[in-house]
């Protein structure tokens, strides 16, 4: 008899924030033949290609709602996608399901990402299994090596270890995800603003000669499920705005949104998009 965790027909609940990336999962879901129930988040999900599915819209602090509902609908898996500004205390409007999560941690959950990791805990605790956006569409995540037909050179391959030296020091600070280093200066680091504000930002501080590397990746102490760092199209597109040469992305812990989209622009703009990993000494390699 199959195990209830590993039937891939489980109902699966997906919470939704901003971007095309929740669209795309319920998509996957419904074509592998499993049912979906979506929960959009207030002021937070929006795309309407949500709207074709079932669910409700509910505001990040209704707890109680967003558990009853999933549970009332029978999801047995549970998904967060999608990005989600970073609250205050205000803007969540905590019910008394949320307040009472909030105040096992305080003010700490409040932090980059202390409220995904405590809203994960709580749906584990209520029975749902909690997967990663990855594990739904395969094809996000990041491989080793060179992703398109652009390849980086050595004063670039240089920028990008040591941008990703610099990201997984801020990670372990539950700071940001990412940074933008020019001939080994750090030009921008992520914070509150999100990675395309900070590659705009980049562009104020750029040098003369070549041009830098966006570095993203995932916090050492991440749980992969809950918001893997990721890029799309934009990205792309504002760091070559930026003058930015090429994308450096930790294999294994960060995702691609439209990969086949997002490698074709990049080559199309000359632009290197590569997997690294930490303390890596070797020459990235096409896959």
């Amino acid at each position: 008899m199959t195990a209830p965790q590993d039937n891939p027909l489980r109902k699966l609940g997906i919470i939704a924030g901003g971007g095309a990336l929740p669209a795309r999962l319920a998509s996957a879901a419904q074509t592998a033949g499993r049912a979906v129930f979506v929960v959009k988040l207030d002021r937070h999900a929006d795309d309407p290609e949500l709207d074709q599915y079932p669910g409700i819209t509910a505001r990040l602090g209704a707890a109680a709602k967003i558990l009853d509902a999933m549970r009332d609908n029978a999801c047995q898996d549970v998904v967060l996608a999608g990005k989600v500004a970073r609250p205050s205390f205000t803007a969540i409007r905590p019910d008394w399901r949320a307040a009472k999560l909030l105040m096992k941690v305080g003010m700490k959950a409040l932090g980059d990402d202390g409220l995904l990791r405590l809203v994960g805990q709580e749906l584990e605790r209520e029975g749902f299994r909690l997967v990663g956006a990855h594990e739904i569409l395969t094809d996000l995540a990041v491989s080793e090596g060179v992703l398109g037909t652009i390849k980086p050179d050595d004063q670039a391959l240089s920028d990008a270890r040591h941008g990703l030296r610099v990201a997984r020091i801020l990670g372990q600070a539950d700071v940001g995800q990412g940074c933008v280093v020019q001939q080994g200066l750090v030009l921008a680091l992520e914070a509150i603003e999100g990675t395309d504000e900070m590659v705009r930002r980049s562009a104020n501080y750029r040098r003369d000669g070549v041009g830098g590397v966006l570095v993203k990746s995932s916090k050492p102490q991440q749980d992969k499920r809950l918001d893997l760092p990721a890029i799309g199209l934009t990205t792309v597109e504002e760091a070559h705005k930026a003058g930015l040469r090429g994308i450096a992305l930790l294999a294994g812990g960060t995702m691609i949104i439209d990969r086949s989209a997002v490698i074709e622009r990049a080559d199309r703009l000359g632009m290197f998009v590569i997997g690294i990993r930490p303390d890596h000494d070797g020459d990235p390699e096409n896959d």
